[in-house]
C-alpha cells in the first residue's frame, strides 16, 4: 500500500499548455447582416477590436495650436474619420435596390426602383452622411460584440 501512494506521489502531472488570451483574441471579424425593413438588402460590417477603433481614431486626430489657451489641442477630422470608418466596418452589400433607397434617402425619381445600387467606397460613404437610419443602424450592429460572436 505504501508503494501505491509513493508511486502516485512520484508519477509526473500531465499540465495542458498555458494559453494566452492575446493569442486567442482576434482584432476583426466579419458577418452578413440583413438591413431591418429592406428584404433582400445585407450588409457586410466588421468588428473592430477597441486597440483597431483607437488606432483608427489616431489616424484621424490632428494637433492644432489654440492661440487663447496657447496651447495643443486634438481635433477630429470628421471626413477622414468617415472615410476610415467606412474602409474599415462596412465591407460590402448586396440587394439595396432604388426602391430601398428611397426609404433611407431622399432621390430623384426613377422608372426601375428594382435597379440595384452596387457597393462603392463612394456610395457608402454618400449613404453615411445623409442617412442618419444608416449611420445609427451600423453603429449600433458594430457596437455589438454578441452580433459577431454568434454563429450566422
Amino acid at each position: 500500500m505504501n508503494e501505491t501512494v509513493k508511486k502516485a506521489a512520484t508519477a509526473k502531472v500531465e499540465t495542458s499548455p498555458v494559453v494566452s488570451l492575446k493569442s486567442l483574441m482576434t482584432p476583426s471579424k466579419t458577418v452578413e447582416f440583413d438591413y431591418p425593413g429592406c428584404d433582400g438588402f445585407k450588409v457586410k460590417l466588421c468588428y473592430l477590436a477597441r486597440e483597431e477603433l483607437v488606432k483608427l481614431r489616431g489616424r484621424c486626430v490632428s494637433q492644432v495650436f489654440n492661440r487663447k489657451t496657447r496651447g495643443y489641442e486634438e481635433q477630429l477630422d470628421d471626413e477622414k474619420f468617415l472615410t476610415e470608418y467606412t474602409k474599415s466596418v462596412i465591407k460590402g452589400w448586396s440587394g439595396l435596390t432604388l426602391l430601398h433607397l428611397k426609404n433611407l434617402v431622399l432621390i430623384e425619381d426613377v422608372e426601375d426602383e428594382s435597379q440595384e445600387l452596387p457597393f462603392s467606397q463612394e456610395n457608402v460613404e454618400t449613404l453615411m452622411k445623409n442617412s442618419s437610419d444608416f449611420d445609427t443602424w451600423v453603429t449600433e450592429q458594430v457596437g455589438e460584440l454578441e452580433n459577431f460572436t454568434q454563429s450566422k
